[in-house]
């Protein structure tokens, strides 16, 4: 049985960013700047020279806060996240797509979460009975956890194609490409079910980093070059004995139909030489892999 990965448990957790909507912030922050340029303007047609700079300086400083609190605001579009960071702390995500404000001294990493995939390079490894074989596999996946996919790991894209490597390697080496025994798991046999093991496998992997795995598959499967021709031939060997099985059992069973007719009808009575001679020629006849060649008996049964 395959063991499961046990993955480093999480030090920290998604939750919703307080933000608010990006129009209103927008709009004050507009007003801020006509405000200040109106301060300004009505400071420089005064006279009064105190009057003049405190105008002058009011509105300057009505502008630079209008520009410092229009620097929260930031777009999300679909299929994005912004991770909002207070002097290095996590202050939570924004999933919400539109224009959002938020504190202005926070800082915003974009990460998406949209559905992402990967394809495995084709991997030489030694399958469970030590034979080279060639594999392949593509994962689908998304970020599901945003804090944990920028926190927990170092870079989460590489960790996922990393680990879906890794995993790929370790279920192959579990596992035989054809199993000799009855009832064995083989990697081309039971396809759906090591499926399942490596999805299985790959969620344990990356759960720590917040990442969800969609779908996973393999799509490259075979023997390495080096050994193929030599595998291939014990495949059609074993073809031909199952063929050869299946033509022995039909044949018996026709046999015992035809002695079983012959007796009910009463066609003609034969002793146990000549019922052995006849069964040995039917299974000749029947299991052959040529045409038979009919002989007329022009004498009794017994010559």
């Amino acid at each position: 049985m395959t063991k499961t990965t046990e993955m480093p448990a999480p030090q920290v957790r998604e939750f919703t960013a307080k933000s608010v909507g990006g129009g209103l912030a927008l709009l004050l922050g507009l007003l801020g700047l006509l405000l200040g340029s109106g301060l300004i303007a009505t400071g420089a047609v005064l006279t009064a020279v105190g009057a003049k700079a405190g105008l002058i300086a009011f509105g300057v400083v009505v502008i630079l806060g209008s520009l410092y609190a229009m620097c929260g605001l930031n777009t999300v579009a679909p299929g994005e996240a912004r991770v909002v960071q207070l002097f290095g702390r996590y202050r939570g995500t924004i999933r919400t797509d539109g224009l959002r404000w938020v504190n202005p001294l926070t800082s915003r990493d974009k990460i998406s979460t949209r559905v992402r995939n990967h394809e495995t390079a084709v991997l030489k490894v030694n399958d469970a009975y030590g034979n080279p074989i060639e594999l392949a596999a593509v994962v689908v996946w998304k970020v599901e956890d945003t804090a944990r996919a920028l926190f927990e790991v170092d870079d989460f894209t590489e960790f996922v194609e990393t680990q879906t490597e890794a995993a790929v390697r370790h279920i192959a080496i579990e596992y035989p490409y054809d199993a000799h025994d009855e009832g064995g798991l083989s990697l081309r046999g039971n396809a759906e079910e090591i499926t399942e093991k490596l999805a299985v496998e790959l969620h344990a992997r990356v759960e720590a980093a917040g990442v969800h795995i969609i779908e996973s598959r393999f799509t490259h499967l075979a023997y390495a070059p080096e050994i193929a021709s030599a595998m291939l031939q014990r495949q059609q060997a074993g073809a031909v004995v199952a063929a050869r099985r299946l033509i022995v059992e039909g044949a018996v069973g026709m046999v015992e139909l035809a002695l079983t007719r012959l007796q009910e009808e009463d066609v003609v009575d034969l002793d146990p030489d000549r019922k052995a001679a006849m069964v040995s020629n039917l299974m000749v006849v029947l299991c052959g892999d040529r045409a038979a060649q009919p002989v007329v008996n022009t004498g009794t049964l017994y010559q």
